[in-house]
């Protein structure tokens, strides 16, 4: 496809790692859309991406200034600038911010709303502490500010918003990690990512479907059984903590200050979800309405799985409709008082055009004015960390990351978000099994980051 043809919306993307190279991409097999410009402190991760969307070299042009991009996308180039903040300068309608980084997200977020620029937000690090302090000032500003098709909160929110309408009880809504646990019965093992567990032929009940009768005792048989292989990681819960502060759902059991916080992450088979995440008193597992969750999707190989796709446990009030779930397409638990929802993908890039065009051309966020910081991601250290160390992101080994009330960043006792400290040094050791915080960090002085957090309290409270 040319790039000199006219599209409706034309979009800047910042960053090109895995997702946003998709966006690039399936951007160019569009009519209305196009991804006129790419910042990328690797000018060649954005090269890489126009030439994998089949972007000429010649219609490709690194830019070091303002005047430079404007003049190539005159001549109907595509262009390439290192500085981020030249995309607010160009005539683009959409910016996605797809770095990754806490603070430089935040810093892009806010200069795109204010030059007027719609916001497509990918860094979900930077959503997990911000995100309705961002979309508070795209209200304010008249520009849209959304997480992502593609991104699994931003379809699940989409998910979850769509059962409510139509009057259905959410019991429970999550994710499916991108890794499956495979369980070959032939082979005797169960694969999860690059982990092998061998089995003996006697270890098969751990993964029998589970039955109504003692189901939470043989879910945790089960669990335990399949502990060696990966499990849920701070990234899920970054995710699950923006769905569930857009959409007033919390963990079953919050982290109190000395346990709790993490989501029960079962592996279930497809048909098992209605049956397991679904409170105690219809024979699964909850002990609360309306929780956030994930799990891993456990199969069979010629069975289908969830495909790191999004899911909603639902309840009817009327006998009727419940019979409708359960007799046209929707799984049921053993009563048929609870069904199953679910979209078994999530398309990252590829399905993130959707959004850019729902963005500029009609202003729609996925967001709405309930959107408020009542939990967050936090940091209890696995082990003695030193003072002069740096804290890592929700990736690092070194800490453990738990959902909690949200708590004021004004007090130095309060725990410190994930995202709020990555990248910043401890002033004081923090021992083992402690968590994190805020007086643990030095503020970092000019940070965009830490004043949109400060303002987000002050506007629009916490909790």
């Amino acid at each position: 496809m040319s790039s000199l043809r006219k599209p409706t919306t034309r979009a800047g993307v910042i960053g090109t790692g895995h997702f946003a190279t998709a966006v690039v991409t399936q951007s160019e097999s569009m009519t209305d859309l196009q991804v006129a410009a790419v910042a990328d402190l690797n000018p060649e991760a954005a090269r890489r991406a126009f030439r994998l969307a089949g972007v000429p070299d010649d219609a490709i042009a690194f830019c070091e200034n303002r005047a430079e991009a404007l003049a190539a996308l005159e001549r109907g180039q595509r262009a390439i600038v290192e500085d981020a903040l030249l995309l607010m300068d160009l005539p683009v309608d959409v910016i996605v911010e797809s770095t990754g980084v806490t603070e430089a997200g935040a810093r892009h977020a806010q200069a795109a709303i204010a030059a007027g620029k719609h916001v497509a937000m990918v860094s979900k690090e930077t959503d997990s502490v911000v995100g309705p302090m961002l979309a508070h000032l795209a209200r304010q500003a008249g520009v849209s500010y959304t997480p992502v098709d593609g991104d699994q909160h931003g379809l699940l929110i989409e998910l979850v918003r769509w059962c409510r309408m139509l009057g259905l009880e959410v019991l429970a809504a999550g994710k499916a990690r991108d890794g499956e646990y495979f369980y070959d019965r032939t082979a005797l093992e169960v694969r999860g990512g690059e982990y092998v567990l061998r089995l003996r032929s006697r270890d098969s009940r751990w993964l029998a479907p589970l039955r109504p009768l003692n189901l939470a005792g043989q879910l945790q048989e089960r669990m335990d059984f399949l502990a060696p292989l990966p499990g849920v990681g701070g990234w899920d819960l970054t995710e699950l903590v923006i769905a569930a502060n857009a959409l007033g759902l919390r963990p079953d059991d919050p982290f109190d200050g000395t346990g709790g916080g993490q989501l029960h992450g079962p592996a279930l088979y497809t048909t098992e979800i209605p049956g397991v995440f679904c409170p105690r008193e219809m024979g699964g597992i909850l002990e609360n309405r309306g929780v956030i969750e994930v799990l891993t999707s456990l199969r069979i190989p010629e069975a289908a799985g969830l495909g790191g796709g999004v899911f909603a446990v639902v309840h009817a009030d009327t006998d009727y409709s419940r019979q409708i779930l359960a007799t046209k397409g929707c799984l049921a638990n053993a009563s048929g008082d609870a069904a199953l929802i679910y979209r078994p993908y999530h398309l990252c890039g590829v399905e993130t055009p959707a959004t850019l065009l729902a963005a500029a051309q009609s202003g729609h966020s996925t967001y709405d004015e309930s959107y408020r910081q009542k939990w967050d991601v936090v940091m209890v250290a696995r082990r003695d960390l030193a003072a002069g160390e740096t804290l890592g992101t929700d990736h690092s080994p070194d800490v453990e990351a738990l959902i909690a009330p949200v708590q004021s960043i004004h007090d130095d006792g309060a725990w410190l978000p994930i995202h709020l400290g990555s990248g910043l040094q401890l002033r004081r050791d923090v021992p083992a099994g402690t968590p994190i915080p805020v007086g643990a960090v030095e503020r970092p002085a000019g940070s965009v980051l830490w004043t949109l957090r400060q303002e987000q309290e002050k506007i629009l409270g916490i909790g």
